[in-house]
């Protein structure tokens, strides 16, 4: 009787490992994904530019945007993630990288090696991304100069360690679309839309999150606590308490160089989003601008009394 009871917890343990393995197994893209014109380099500084590379993973220490040796803490609930090498030395960046290793990263929030790249790392925004717009960025970023600052390893406690669970967080909270165009709505609207949503990743900060780590969908935008822990971010909908009284023509203006309506200028993170936004054409500024005047204006928590 015993042994047929620990016969049947081992087949109950080995088959429930096989269903974990299946249900977290990496996804990766078709290689026919990939097919297309050569990549534009030139482009891909503006997708670098709007996708925010350098807030994150600019080498610790100096000024220089394009230099990408990563470093940089991003402190969370979870513990705290080191932005990595991303300039193109062969053994500490992605110098040794393929395109499809590049747009697997980025899309699908997997690594070379086949493993869960953790979602501090924006994939669920960058998912939007055309296929097009990140072989161009690649281009781009393979003209970078070569860093050889050490990746620092993630601090994290146990579970978080283990990246094969993440596999089960992507099920729930990953979809793996594309930006689709909205034919009912302006091509600025769609522009911006893309611009908000894909590579700019606004809601990765804007938003509040529960306890999963994952947007609170509710609330998208509303604002909240800032993610790393000082400061409150926030609400960028037209509600009363986010930019109802900025006008399209002050969002824009804002995203060219950090001053607000009243004056007041761009501090703390936003100051690094503001040196990005700020090298993308008006077309671009005006069409984020009439996105986010469009969004459902909704209300966040409120930040806390000083």
């Amino acid at each position: 009787m015993i042994r047929r009871l620990v016969m049947g917890l081992a087949i109950l343990g080995v088959a429930g490992g096989a269903v974990f393995w299946w249900l977290t197994m990496p996804s990766r893209l078709a290689p026919a994904a990939l097919a297309g014109p050569a990549p534009n380099a030139e482009h891909g500084r503006l997708v670098f530019a709007a996708a925010g590379c350098a807030s994150c993973h600019v080498t610790e220490g100096q000024t220089d945007r394009t230099r990408m040796g990563g470093g940089h803490g991003l402190k969370s609930p979870f513990g705290t993630f080191y932005a990595p090498n991303i300039s193109p030395h062969p053994e500490r960046g992605i110098g040794r990288w393929s395109e499809a290793d590049f747009a697997n990263a980025m899309l699908k929030g997997v690594s070379p090696s086949g493993e869960h790249y953790y979602p501090a790392f924006p994939y669920t925004s960058y998912q939007r991304m055309t296929v097009g717009d990140v072989r161009d960025l690649f281009a781009y970023m393979k003209t970078l100069p070569v860093d050889p600052t050490a990746n620092r390893p993630h601090d994290l406690p146990f579970p978080f360690t283990v990246r094969r669970g993440l596999g089960l967080w992507k099920l729930a909270f990953l979809d793996g679309q594309p930006f689709r165009p909205d034919p009912s709505k302006s091509a600025a609207w769609n522009r911006g839309a893309y611009l908000v949503e894909g590579p700019g990743h606004c809601a990765e900060c804007h938003s509040p999150r529960a306890f999963t780590g994952a947007i609170t969908a509710d609330r998208r935008f509303a604002g909240g606590p800032n993610p790393e822990g000082a400061g409150w971010v926030p609400n960028i909908t037209p509600h009363r308490d986010g930019i109802a009284s900025w006008s399209e023509d002050d969002i824009a203006s804002y995203l060219a160089d950090g001053f607000t309506p009243s004056g007041d200028s761009a501090g703390g993170a936003m100051a690094s989003v503001i040196r990005n936004t700020a090298q993308l054409s008006n077309d671009d500024r005006a069409a984020m601008a009439a996105y986010l005047k469009a969004l459902p204006a909704r209300e966040g928590r409120a930040p806390p009394r000083r």
